[in-house]
């Protein structure tokens, strides 16, 4: 079993380039069963979760190959209409492949995706927004049975919460169905921004993304792109917050800093000093850290669920209190547990967790319990006196192409051992 051995306390110094965003990538990779012809998708991280698509994307009857981080798919012959159980149940993301399928073949088969449990993420608004599409949708004990027979239909749709995954299916989905389709109260991530640049890319007509309304415009002709992927934010921010628990000096780059302003403007609070260029930011902590206002995760463009983990593994050694509260999944705390084996002093109360802040951290040996959590021990580890030991590396290694290469070029004492 595989396992990192960190040892921490010294201080992080230098450079990291931003791997491409798995939660951009994902969708895009799903989008190329619409293009009946090549799609080269370059900036594209070697994570487990693009390995999970790929397959997928072989079993549909495309030719995806990867070398080094480009991506080439030739989707022209698409033979197949399911996605088998196990490349579903890898990832919760996979549903995302539902909406092209259905675009391009008119019908799909898939179970109930997999991926990190965090808490109920039910699939009903996907489902129901493809019915209104003109979808039918038959549920069964093994999974879902879609079909399209009569072509599906634009239409307006407006969504209880502005979810990512279900904006994303419903673009997929409206550049196959006839004529338009505007999503209201849609998500606004730099993703949702990046899906539909892709997706202009290839000729398709999308407007919108980024702001609540989306317009889609159905059945335009769609060619063979060459795009690359944004970088990935969270993977910056996970960085910058091992910078600000372990002290030292951290620079991020190939990134836009405008999407990170949330997660830099609390690292400033607790007493970073952090600057930002069009492709950069660099934090500096040479003092302790302070506590902060509550964080409170929301849609973008407030504070992401996603950087909750890893902010709250710094603000574990900062002198006062902070309080988190967890607006999106119900079950994100479980690296909590992981982290008082490490000293921290943390109580969890449903949504709310409040961090009472210590001077030290020791190290410990601790199971990553996701994704996100994961990286949030790594952190902690760097910070932590002594070492640690990290496993559970498959679901880090569901989003960090190479996180113990990323973190060694910054100075810290981190390697991979069987």
């Amino acid at each position: 079993m595989s396992k990192l051995l960190v040892t921490g306390g010294e201080p992080l110094e230098g450079e990291v380039k931003i791997q491409g965003a798995k939660n951009s990538v994902l969708p895009i990779l799903a989008a190329t069963v619409l293009n009946p012809g090549v799609s080269v998708i370059q900036n594209c991280p070697r994570i487990r979760d693009v390995t999970a698509s790929l397959e997928i994307l072989r079993h549909l009857g495309c030719r995806a190959e990867q070398t080094g981080d480009t991506v080439t798919i030739d989707a022209t012959q698409l033979v197949r209409h399911d996605v088998p159980d196990e490349l579903m149940r890898e990832m919760r993301s996979s549903v995302i492949f539902l909406g092209a399928i259905l675009a391009r073949l008119g019908e799909a088969v898939m179970c109930m995706p997999g991926g990190c449990e965090l808490g109920p993420r039910p699939i009903d608004l996907h489902l129901a927004s493809i019915r209104k599409m003109g979808g039918e949708i038959r549920e069964t004990s093994e999974g879902l049975n879609c079909s399209a027979g009569a072509g599906l239909k634009g239409c307006e749709l407006s969504l209880a919460i502005p979810s990512v995954g279900v904006t994303e299916n419903i673009m997929l989905a409206a550049c196959g169905a006839q004529g338009l389709t505007i999503i209201t109260n849609a998500a606004r991530e730099p993703e949702i921004v990046d899906l539909q640049r892709l997706l202009c890319s290839m000729g398709a007509d999308v407007q919108g993304a980024g702001s609540s309304v989306i317009t889609i415009t159905g059945c335009r002709p769609l060619h063979d792109t060459t795009y690359r992927v944004m970088a990935d934010r969270i993977v910056a921010a996970t960085y910058l917050s091992a910078g600000a628990a372990a002290g030292g000096r951290v620079t991020v780059s190939g990134i836009d800093y405008r999407h990170l302003s949330t997660v830099t403007s609390v690292l400033s609070e607790a007493g970073c000093a952090v600057r930002s260029g069009n492709d950069f930011i660099t934090l500096v902590r040479e003092g302790p850290l302070r506590s902060v206002r509550p964080i409170r995760t929301a849609p973008y463009p407030g504070f992401p669920t996603d950087a909750q983990a890893p902010v709250m593994a710094a603000l574990c050694v900062s002198q006062g209190a902070t309080m988190f509260v967890e607006n999106i999944f119900e079950r994100r705390y479980g690296h909590v547990d992981e982290l008082r084996r490490m000293g921290a002093d943390i109580s969890v109360e449903g949504r709310v967790a409040l961090i009472y802040g210590i001077p030290k951290l020791h190290g410990a040996a601790v199971v990553s319990p996701d994704l996100r959590g994961g990286t949030a021990l790594v952190v902690a580890a760097l910070a932590a006196e002594g070492e640690s030991t990290v496993t559970g590396l498959h679901h880090i290694d569901r989003g960090h192409q190479d996180i113990e290469g990323d973190l060694g070029a910054l100075g810290g004492q981190i390697r991979r051992a069987e």
